[in-house]
């Protein structure tokens, strides 16, 4: 058998690491990286291809282009005593939320509810991390973000809508959190982008051509628009997302975002918003038995045999943490040549 089609399987130290050298082979500064590459093997982990190892190929061609500042540092400010707002100012949005993250655990446990802003960062990633690791600490919590205008709105055929994901935490004492995290188009562009890698069709209703024809052709779909999913459904929750994630915290809209790209394909920048909710602040000390009562309404979805979101990607995790991963071999190819590139 030929070896040099097989999947290289590699631990998740061995990714961290090679990810670290690709990012700051192109680079990147050192405590960007570490952050950056943290949410490239979380995404690889969890068994979401899509937002895992191939995005490095995007971060790089980030920084090859100079769309992001390889050692901004992140400034905080506090628009009020609930709020915190986060300038990346042009670095990886990571950093940016490593830098509030604590001001806003912090004001959501005084408050009661907190929001935190971050302004001007590149943004590649999911958003789930975010939303877990508020859910961990026993939050409710809330993100979304704007992305580039790829995505044509329902009864439309040119885009105006960013993929615009949410993302949803609820903390699962003893458990993983419940979380989910989707785009409001019918797909990640990462999958669309993955299956024209692989020269693969996409389904019709993941994208329309140039003439605002439906495609299964991923190229043509990439070159047109994608499609929200719902049709009108999703396609509101992709305008709700604009405005929370855009003109409410000051930053772009997908719209400005890719005027601002100028054809260069690089990550989408602009801002985020992530709303964290304590649930003490409004049941006090009932708090625990009104978060145990939520577990009868997860048994009873699970007891018939559906799947709860994220179900997979924490099955993908254990797997992952004693198996490591595997890349294809075209993609470690890449990632190998894009490690020993000097600047």
């Amino acid at each position: 058998m030929d070896n040099a089609h097989h999947p290289v399987r590699l631990s998740l130290d061995e990714l961290r690491t090679l990810a670290i050298k690709i990012l700051q082979a192109h680079g990147l500064a050192s405590d960007h990286a570490e952050a950056v590459a943290a949410t490239v093997v979380a995404g690889e982990r969890d068994g979401c291809t899509s937002h895992g190892a191939y995005r490095l190929i995007v971060c790089a061609r980030t920084l090859q282009q100079g769309n992001v500042i390889k050692d901004a540092v992140p400034e905080v400010t506090h628009p009020s005593p609930a709020l915190t707002k986060v300038n990346a100012h042009g670095g990886f949005a990571q950093l940016a939320f490593s830098a509030g993250v604590s001001h806003l655990a912090d004001k959501v446990k005084k408050f009661g509810i907190s929001a935190l802003a971050l302004n001007n960062c590149v943004h590649f990633a999911a958003l789930w991390p975010e939303v877990e690791a508020m859910a961990e600490r026993g939050l409710v919590a809330i993100a979304c973000t704007p992305s580039h205008a790829w995505v044509a709105p329902a009864g439309g055929t040119k885009p105006v809508f960013g993929t615009n994901p949410i993302a949803f935490g609820w903390p699962r004492p003893g458990r993983y959190p419940f979380v989910f995290d989707f785009a409001t188009s019918a797909t990640a562009r990462g999958e669309i982008e993955l299956h024209n890698r692989e020269n693969k069709p996409i389904p019709l209703g993941w994208g329309l051509d140039k003439e605002g024809n439906p495609t299964t052709s991923a190229e043509a779909a990439l070159a047109g628009a994608m499609q929200t999913f719902g049709g009108h459904k999703g396609s509101a929750l992709a305008m709700m997302i604009e405005l929370l994630g855009g003109p409410l915290i000051g930053d772009m809209t997908s719209l400005e975002s890719i005027q601002v790209d100028a054809g260069r394909k690089s990550s989408p920048i602009g801002g985020e918003l992530i709303i964290a909710i304590d649930p003490e602040g409004f049941l006090g000390l009932s708090a625990a038995a009104h978060i145990a009562r939520a577990e009868k309404v997860f048994d009873a979805i699970t007891r018939q045999g559906a799947r709860l979101p994220s179900e997979r990607r924490y099955k993908a995790r254990a797997r992952s943490l004693s198996e490591g991963v595997e890349l294809p071999c075209r993609l470690y190819a890449e990632l190998i040549a894009l490690s020993h590139k000097e600047e």
